[in-house]
C-alpha cells in the first residue's frame, strides 16, 4: 500500500497526467473523464489522502466492508459507488450506503434495488447511511445506475450478457428511482493493455445501439429537453488499461492499485 497522504497524492497527480494525455490523443478534453478511486481493502485515512487530493468518487467492492470503514470518511463531500457485484438480498443496504450502483446485472436486481430507494427516501433524512454533506439528490431521491456487461466468455465473470440489454435497460427506465447513465465493463485481466481495447470499444458499440434502440422514450427526451446526453456514462478502465479505455471514449476510469499501491492479499 502507498506509505502516505503525500505518496498517494503524487499517484494523484500522476493519473490526472496521464489521463490529461490519453484525452489528448483521443482529441478529447480530460475533463471528461472521472477519476474513480477503488478503495477496496484499504482503509479510510488512505481515502481521506486521496479525497484531500482532490479525488472526489470513490468505488468499493462490498456492501458489508463498506459499513465497517464508512464512518470514517462519512464527513466527506464525496460520491460513493458500489462497482462490485451486488447480491440482491443485499439491495436495501447498498441503496442506503451508496450513491451510485455501477454493477447491476439483472432485472431480478433492478426492482429490489427500485423499492430499497423508495424506502429511503421515506425515511427522516432521504437516505440513511449518508451523509448530509455527500451529495445525495433531494427528495424524490434517484438512484444511478450502470448496467454491467459480460464481454467474454468467462464463468466466473458476473454482468449481463449482450443479448440481454436491451430487455434490462427497458425495464430499469421503467423504474423511476434508478436513474439509468449507462454501461460498465470489465474486461479480461491481459499483460498487455492493447488486448484490453476490443472489449472497451464493444461496450461503446453497445451504448452507442442503445442509445439508437431508446431514442423514443421519455427517458431520452427528457435528456435532450435538459441539453444533456443520453446514457452519457462509459465506466470501463483499470490501473493497467485505463488510457487505451480513455482512447475508446471512457468517460469513468476506475483507479486502484495505481493510486493507492498495492493490495495485501
Amino acid at each position: 500500500m502507498a506509505s502516505g497522504q503525500s505518496e498517494i497524492a503524487r499517484n494523484v497527480a500522476d493519473i490526472r497526467e496521464r489521463i490529461v494525455r490519453a484525452a489528448g490523443r483521443a482529441g478529447r478534453r480530460a475533463d471528461e473523464v472521472t477519476l474513480v478511486a477503488i478503495s477496496k481493502t484499504f482503509p479510510g485515512a488512505a481515502i481521506r489522502a486521496a479525497w484531500e487530493a482532490g479525488v472526489r468518487h470513490f468505488g468499493e467492492n462490498r456492501v458489508q466492508e463498506w459499513e465497517g470503514k464508512r464512518a470514517e470518511v462519512v464527513d466527506l463531500a464525496a460520491t460513493w459507488h458500489l462497482v462490485g457485484h451486488l447480491q440482491s438480498n443485499k439491495a436495501r443496504r447498498a441503496a442506503q450506503q451508496f450513491h451510485a450502483v455501477d454493477s447491476l446485472d439483472s432485472l431480478d436486481l433492478a426492482p429490489r434495488l427500485s423499492t430499497a430507494v423508495g424506502e429511503c427516501a421515506g425515511a427522516a433524512d432521504g437516505a440513511p447511511g449518508l451523509s448530509p454533506g455527500s451529495a445525495v439528490e433531494s427528495a424524490p431521491r434517484r438512484l444511478r445506475v450502470l448496467v454491467e456487461m459480460r464481454l467474454a466468455p468467462e464463468e466466473t465473470k458476473t454482468g449481463a450478457d449482450p443479448a440481454d440489454l436491451e430487455a434490462l435497460a427497458r425495464g430499469v427506465l421503467e423504474l423511476p428511482p434508478l436513474d439509468l447513465r449507462g454501461l460498465m465493463c470489465i474486461p479480461p485481466l491481459e499483460t498487455n493493455p492493447e488486448q484490453a481495447r476490443v472489449f472497451f470499444r464493444r461496450l461503446r458499440e453497445l451504448r452507442d445501439a442503445l442509445r439508437t434502440t431508446l431514442a423514443g422514450t421519455p427517458a431520452a427526451a427528457a435528456a435532450a429537453a435538459r441539453g444533456e446526453a443520453f446514457l452519457p456514462v462509459l465506466s470501463m478502465g483499470m490501473s493497467h488499461d485505463f488510457e487505451v479505455a480513455i482512447e475508446e471514449g471512457a468517460t469513468e476510469v476506475r483507479i486502484g492499485t495505481a493510486l493507492f499501491g498495492s493490495r495485501t492479499p
